[in-house]
């Protein structure tokens, strides 16, 4: 059952989004203060409750916009205060030398459970209606919170930021972000790079495919192929290491730009190349960047940094997607994917000739 319309389904989506960006920075303050287990305990046990509270209402009356969009924004907020913590586990959970390699599993686990999850979650929806997806869901974050509970016992301490007003602590993270170069670098970098790659394969595969007549089964085919390589590539950084990590992923970046601008010129084999270049790179990039990321920062300031590179990725793809869109309506498709892969191959400059990144090894010794 159809219970809104598609622009309706947007808002809905848009509705958990916007509380997430606004509180994002006050998740990362608490992140830098408190027990990340504990914050992650706590926001699970909410996200039960609202998805408890939605079958319930679900089962005694019609599903409606309001209470789906309550729902939204109370999963905004969870995710705005759980994410940061999240982002400061790794780094309590193995050692340096070891981050790539549990980005690695992480990301790749990640990445295949929200592509099964997709599926699962449309075929529960389907045939289990409203009330039996958000049960079961309710059921899997219940798992998620006995792991944490039971089984996640992080083994290095981190520091803490020392306490004072929230705002306080949001300007003194930006402060240190000014002041630490590295760290400047790595966020600013961190937070731009979905801005060419996500309106290249979130709007630009399925307007190629349209104007070449490719269908839609083809857009499924490139979106599987850029899953395949993303997969492809975390795991390569188990076996293939570059010793140099981040510079190694931002060459990946590079490459990646590449990519983009094969999706948008040549025949749909080249499209299909592209589409795996970029999952390949992306996949091989965000192990190393994010292993270098919670290397580097200052712990005393982690979850602040990922709460603003989160907060960028959250306010800028919007404007970004929305300036591919109105390129190629206004010139050609073509033309917005070889300016949005060119961009982000300029992108890249900035960091390449960083040469802290181009010494940095996370290597023990």
């Amino acid at each position: 059952m159809q219970i809104a319309s598609p622009a309706v389904a947007g808002l809905i989506v848009a509705a958990g989004t916007v509380p997430r960006a606004v509180i994002l920075l006050f998740g990362g303050v608490l992140a830098d203060r408190a027990n990340a287990r504990h914050v992650m305990i706590v926001f699970n046990v909410l996200r039960v409750g609202v998805l408890v509270g939605v079958a319930l209402w679900v089962l005694a009356n019609p599903p409606t916009v309001l209470v789906l969009t309550l729902a939204a924004i109370a999963f905004g907020v969870c995710d705005a205060f759980y994410e940061p913590s999240a982002a400061t586990i790794g780094r309590q959970l193995v050692r340096v030398d070891d981050l790539p390699s549990y980005s690695a599993v992480m990301q790749t686990a990640t990445r295949l459970g929200t592509m099964g999850g997709s599926a699962l979650g449309g075929f529960l929806v389907a045939y289990a209606g409203l009330a039996g997806s958000a049960s079961i869901n309710a059921l899997t974050f219940t798992f998620v919170i006995a792991f944490i509970a039971i089984w996640l016992r992080p083994r290095f301490a981190l520091a803490r930021a020392e306490k004072e007003t929230a705002l306080r602590g949001i300007l003194r993270g930006f402060t240190h972000m000014k002041d630490a170069p590295t760290t400047r670098t790595l966020v600013i970098a961190l937070s731009g790079l979905n801005l060419a790659v996500g309106p290249a394969t979130g709007i630009g595969i399925a307007l190629r495919a349209h104007d070449e007549g490719w269908g839609a089964q083809a857009v499924g085919i490139f979106e599987a192929l850029i899953g395949l390589g993303a997969a492809l590539g975390a795991i390569a950084v188990a076996r293939w290491r570059p010793r140099h990590e981040a510079l190694g992923g931002f060459w990946a970046l590079v490459v990646q730009g590449a990519g983009i601008i094969l999706i948008g010129v040549g025949p749909v084999w080249l499209t299909g190349i592209g589409s795996f270049v970029i999952g390949l790179t992306a996949g091989f990039a965000s192990v190393l960047l994010s292993a270098t990321f919670a290397a580097t920062i200052d712990t005393a300031y982690l979850g602040r940094m990922s709460a603003i590179t989160r907060l960028g990725d959250d306010v800028f793809m919007p404007l970004a997607m929305a300036a591919f869109g109105a390129l190629a309506a206004a010139t050609a498709v073509w033309i917005a994917f070889v300016v949005f892969g060119l961009a982000l191959m300029g992108m890249m400059w900035f960091p390449l000739r960083n040469p802290q990144f181009r010494e940095m090894s996370l290597r023990a010794g």
